[in-house]
C-alpha cells in the first residue's frame, strides 16, 4: 500500500475508544453524523407486533429511486452488538438500495447491554420469519427473493439467523451476504488461531480490545461465547445455508475468520463466493459511495445477485418446489423454546 495512504488509515488507532464507558457517547454521535441535513431518502417504517412477551421490532424500508431488481435486501447493521441503529445506519441503507437498485429492509434489533445475547437475534430471527413466512409485506411473492445482508456482528446475525431458521425447518432466504463478519468467538492476539487479528489488530479502524469488550457487553457469560449462535465458525452442521457471498476487508482484524466461514460453507456442500477488498478497513459500508472500497463492494454484491438470477433463468424449465407458508407459532424463539 502506498505509506500515505497506510498512514492516514492508521490515524484511526488515534480515535480509540473505552467501549464498556464510552457506547452511549458513541450511539449519539452515530445518530448525529448520519443526520445528514438536504439529504432525502425513500423510507417506510414498519413495526412487527410484540408478542409472547417480547416487544416490537423497527423495521426501516428504503425505495430506490429506480429499482430494477426484486430482491429485497434485509439488512442487519453492525456496530458489535452494541451500537448502530436504523437512524444511524440510514445513509448506509438508503446507498445500498441505490447502488443495488433493491429494496432494502434495515431491523432495529435490540442492543447489548442493556439486552444482552440473545435478545438481537431473536429480533432478527422473529422478523426474518416474518417476512419469509409473509413475503407480501415486502411487497413480492417469493420468500427467495428475500437476501439476508448484515455487517460485523450485523453480518454474524445474518449467518446466525440461517443457521436457526434451518435448524427449525423454517423457510430461509435465498441468498445471503457478509460483509467483514463475526464469526468466531477469540480476537486475543495471544490466543487467537487467526493471523489477522495479530497483524491488525492494534491498528486502522477496530482493535482487538474493542472486539473483545464488545463481546463481554453481548455475552457477560463467557461460556456463551463459543456457542454456535455467538460464534457460527463452530456449528457442527453449516449444510443447507443459503447461496453465500462473503466479503471481507484486508486490513481487518476480522478478515482471517471470514476467510474460514467462507471456506467451511463450501466445505459443507453450500454455494459460496469469497472476496476481499484490497487496502479496505472495517466498516467501509458506511463510507461515502465515492470510496473506492464501497464501489468495489458494491460491484462484487451487484454481481452476486446477477449471477443468481441467471441461475434461476437457467433452470426454469424445472418445477420448483413450494415455498413453505407455516405461521408463526407462540412461543418459538430462536431455538424454538422463545430463548436462543
Amino acid at each position: 500500500m502506498n505509506p500515505l495512504k497506510r498512514a492516514a488509515l492508521a490515524l484511526y488507532s488515534l480515535l480509540r475508544i473505552d467501549v464498556p464507558k464510552d457506547y452511549e457517547r458513541v450511539r449519539r454521535v452515530q445518530r448525529q453524523m448520519a443526520a445528514r441535513p438536504g439529504q432525502q431518502f425513500r423510507t417506510l417504517d414498519l413495526w412487527t407486533a410484540a408478542r409472547d412477551g417480547l416487544p416490537p421490532v423497527a423495521v426501516r424500508v428504503f425505495r430506490p429511486r429506480v429499482q430494477h431488481r426484486d430482491e429485497v435486501l434485509l439488512f442487519f447493521h453492525g456496530g458489535g452488538w452494541v451500537t448502530g441503529d436504523i437512524e444511524s445506519y440510514t445513509p448506509a441503507c438508503a446507498n445500498l438500495a441505490e447502488a443495488t437498485g433493491c429494496v432494502v429492509a434495515s431491523v432495529d434489533y435490540r442492543l447489548a447491554p442493556e439486552h444482552p445475547f440473545p435478545a438481537g437475534l431473536e429480533d432478527c430471527y422473529r422478523v426474518a420469519r416474518m417476512f419469509l413466512e409473509e413475503p407480501e409485506l415486502l411487497g413480492i411473492d417469493d420468500p427467495r427473493r428475500i437476501v439476508l445482508v448484515g455487517d460485523s456482528a450485523g453480518g454474524n446475525l445474518a449467518a446466525v439467523v440461517s443457521l436457526v431458521l434451518r435448524e427449525h425447518g423454517r423457510p430461509g432466504a435465498g441468498r445471503q451476504i457478509l460483509l467483514y463478519p463475526v464469526t468466531y468467538w477469540d480476537h486475543d492476539p495471544e490466543t487467537s488461531p487467526f493471523d489477522s487479528v495479530r497483524e491488525h489488530g492494534e491498528d486502522y479502524r477496530l482493535t482487538s480490545t474493542e472486539v473483545q469488550d464488545y463481546f463481554a457487553l453481548y455475552t457477560p457469560d463467557p461460556a456463551q461465547r463459543q456457542h454456535r449462535l455467538v460464534a457460527p465458525l463452530l456449528a457442527a452442521d453449516l449444510t443447507r445455508q443459503p447461496s453465500t457471498l462473503v466479503i471481507t476487508a484486508e486490513l481487518d482484524l476480522l478478515a482471517d475468520e471470514g476467510e474460514a466461514y467462507a471456506a467451511a460453507l463450501a466445505e459443507a456442500g453450500n454455494q459460496v463466493r469469497f472476496e476481499e477488498v484490497p487496502d479496505a478497513v472495517h466498516g467501509f459500508i458506511s463510507l461515502p459511495r465515492f470510496a473506492r472500497p464501497l464501489r468495489e463492494a458494491y460491484q462484487l454484491i451487484n454481481e452476486f445477485l446477477d449471477a443468481a438470477v441467471e441461475s434461476e433463468r437457467a433452470e426454469a424449465p424445472r418445477k420448483r418446489p413450494t415455498a413453505g407458508t407455516a405461521r408463526v407459532e407462540a412461543g418459538e424463539g430462536a431455538d424454538g423454546r422463545g430463548r436462543a
